[in-house]
C-alpha cells in the first residue's frame, strides 16, 4: 500500500458541500485533498434552487455572477386543469433586491452547473477533485486520522488532521462512525429526469394534475438549452424504466393530451423521499456536512443550500484552529448547524404535505436570510439591546468612502477575515485576520443613511461567514480581547 504525505484536511465527496469547503479552505491556504468515488462529476439537475442567502455566500467566494450567468430566474408556473384550461401562478412572491438584501429572489441553476462553477473556482485557487478515489477505511490513531483510499492507482494511505464526510445520504463515514441517522421515510417516491421533449413551450413551468399524487407531473425548462426537468410522484414499489421509451410511456399514461414526445434522457433517478438528521456532526476530528448529516425532501429547495452553508460555517473554523485558535471553536459547528438543519427539515416536510394537495407557495422562510445563531456560544451577550443582535446575519449596506466613492459593506466583508466596524476612531491594534473599518466623520466610511445601525462608540465584530459575532460598547475593550482569543490564532505583536 502506498503512503501519502500529510494534509491538513481530507474531504470525501465532491458535491456542492465538499466543493464549497474545498474552495473556502483553498483561499485560506489550508492543505487538503478532495476525493470522490464517482468516475466524474455528477450530471443531473437535482438541486436546482439557489436561495438568496446562498447567493451571498457565493458572492463571498467570488462566483455569484458566474452562477447567475449559468442560471435564470424561476419561470412562472402554468397549472393545467382537468378541463384543459390553465392558470399562470408565481410560486415565489416577488421580492426586489434592497441595499440590505442584495439578492431578493432565488435562482434556477441545475446542480451540475453549480458544481461546475465551484470546480472551476477551485482550480483557480490551486485545487482539484480526485475522481475515482473512494474511502475504504478510517482510523483515528490519536495523532490524527489515517484514511485508506482506493482508486485506479491502487490503495494508498492519507494521513490528515481532519476528515470531512461530504459523502451523501448513504455516507460511508457516518456509518463507519456508527452515528445514528434517525428520521423517517415520507411515504412519497418520485422520479426526476433531465429530458429533451417536443410539445411544450419553454416560457413557463408546466404542471399537470396538481393534487393527484397518482397523476401529478411537471416539466420545468432548465436555462440555456433544450432540457426540461421532469418531476413526478410514483408508486412506492416496482421497477421504473428510465429509458427514452420508458419515460415516454410514463408521460403518455399521465397525459394523453397534449402529445409530448421524448427525444432524449440525459439523466434520471427514482428515489424515496426521506427526512433524516444525524445525531452527531462531529466525532473527534471527523465531521459530517451536507447530505451526510441531513437529507430533505426537495420541496422548498433547502437541501443543497443548507449543505453549502454547512461547509461555509465549518471552513473558517477549521482554518482558524489549524492556525492556532482554540480547538473548542470546532464544537460550535454542530452547535450552530444542527438546529438549522432540523428547522429546514420541518419546513421542507411541511411544504411536501401542501404539495400533495397542489398548494405549495414558497415565502420568505425558504430564502434562509433570517437564519442565524443567536443561541450560539459565539454570540456575545451584548448590552446593546436595540437593532441587530449577535448571531444575526449582517445585512449589506451602501455607504460612502472618505474619498467620496460609494462602498458596499459586503465588498469590505468579502474574504477570509473577521471585520470590526468601529463607530469613531478605533484603538484596536492591527492583527492578522481582523480588518478594522472606522465609521464616522473622521473614519474610512460615512454612514449618513444610518443603515449600519451602529450605537455611539460601538465596536461590531462580524465573522468571516457574515454573521455578527458581537456588539461591544466603548467600555468593553477587555471583552473584545477575550472574545477574539476564542476565534483567532494567538496574537503576536
Amino acid at each position: 500500500m502506498q503512503s501519502d504525505p500529510n494534509v491538513d484536511v481530507l474531504i470525501v465527496g465532491a458535491g456542492a458541500a465538499g466543493l464549497t469547503l474545498a474552495v473556502d479552505l483553498a483561499r485560506r491556504g489550508v492543505t487538503f485533498r478532495l476525493i470522490d468515488r464517482l468516475d466524474g462529476p455528477f450530471q443531473g439537475s437535482r438541486g436546482k434552487g439557489i436561495q438568496p442567502r446562498t447567493l451571498e455566500v457565493f458572492e463571498d467566494l467570488g462566483i455569484v455572477d458566474r452562477i447567475a450567468a449559468v442560471g435564470s430566474p424561476y419561470p412562472t408556473q402554468r397549472v393545467y386543469g382537468i378541463d384543459g384550461g390553465f392558470k399562470d401562478v408565481q410560486e415565489f412572491s416577488n421580492v426586489p433586491m434592497t441595499d440590505a438584501e442584495p439578492y431578493g429572489m432565488p435562482l434556477l441553476v441545475p446542480q451540475f452547473r453549480t458544481e461546475a462553477v465551484l470546480r472551476d473556482r477551485l482550480v483557480e485557487l490551486g485545487g482539484r477533485v480526485e475522481y475515482g478515489v473512494g474511502l475504504v477505511s478510517v482510523v483515528d490513531d490519536g495523532g490524527g486520522i489515517v484514511a485508506g483510499v482506493a482508486g485506479l492507482e491502487g490503495r494508498q494511505t492519507i494521513r490528515c488532521q481532519y476528515l470531512i464526510g461530504a459523502d451523501g445520504g448513504r455516507s460511508f463515514i457516518r456509518r463507519a462512525l456508527a452515528v445514528e441517522f434517525p428520521g423517517k421515510t415520507l411515504g412519497v417516491r418520485a422520479i426526476v429526469a433531465d429530458i429533451e421533449i417536443d410539445g411544450l413551450g419553454r416560457d413557463v413551468w408546466h404542471r399537470f394534475n396538481e393534487g393527484d399524487m397518482a397523476r401529478q407531473i411537471s416539466f420545468c425548462p432548465l436555462p440555456h438549452g433544450d432540457v426540461f426537468q421532469l418531476q413526478a410522484p410514483i408508486a412506492l414499489d416496482g421497477d421504473v424504466d428510465l429509458s427514452v421509451a420508458g419515460v415516454q410511456a410514463f408521460i403518455d399514461e399521465r397525459l394523453p393530451t397534449p402529445a409530448i414526445r421524448v427525444r432524449a434522457v440525459h439523466w434520471a433517478s427514482a428515489y424515496a423521499m426521506n427526512a433524516r438528521l444525524a445525531e452527531r456532526y462531529r466525532v473527534g476530528n471527523i465531521f459530517l456536512v451536507g447530505d451526510a448529516a441531513h437529507i430533505h425532501p426537495p420541496t422548498g429547495g433547502q437541501g443543497l443550500n443548507t449543505s453549502v452553508q454547512d461547509a461555509y460555517n465549518l471552513g473558517w473554523k477549521l482554518a482558524a484552529v489549524l492556525a492556532g485558535a482554540p480547538e473548542t471553536l470546532l464544537d460550535t459547528y454542530e452547535e450552530e448547524r444542527r438546529p438549522i438543519a432540523a428547522a429546514m427539515l420541518g419546513l421542507a416536510t411541511g411544504l411536501l404535505d401542501k404539495a400533495k394537495h397542489g398548494d405549495m407557495r414558497r415565502g420568505r422562510d425558504v430564502r434562509q436570510l433570517d437564519l442565524g445563531y443567536r443561541g450560539s456560544s459565539l454570540a456575545f451577550r451584548t448590552k446593546l439591546a436595540d437593532g441587530i443582535q449577535p448571531g444575526d446575519r449582517m445585512p449589506d449596506a451602501v455607504l460612502q468612502g472618505a474619498a467620496g466613492q460609494p462602498r458596499r459593506l459586503y465588498d469590505l466583508l468579502a474574504g477570509p477575515h473577521w471585520t470590526m466596524l468601529a463607530a469613531g476612531n478605533a484603538d484596536e491594534p492591527a492583527r492578522p485576520g481582523l480588518n478594522v473599518v472606522t465609521i464616522g466623520r473622521e473614519g474610512q466610511l460615512l454612514n449618513g443613511n444610518g443603515q449600519l445601525g451602529l450605537a455611539t462608540g460601538e465596536r461590531r465584530l462580524i465573522r468571516p461567514d457574515g454573521y455578527v459575532g458581537g456588539r461591544f460598547s466603548a467600555d468593553e475593550t477587555d471583552a473584545i480581547t477575550r472574545y477574539l482569543a476564542q476565534v483567532l490564532p494567538p496574537h503576536r505583536s
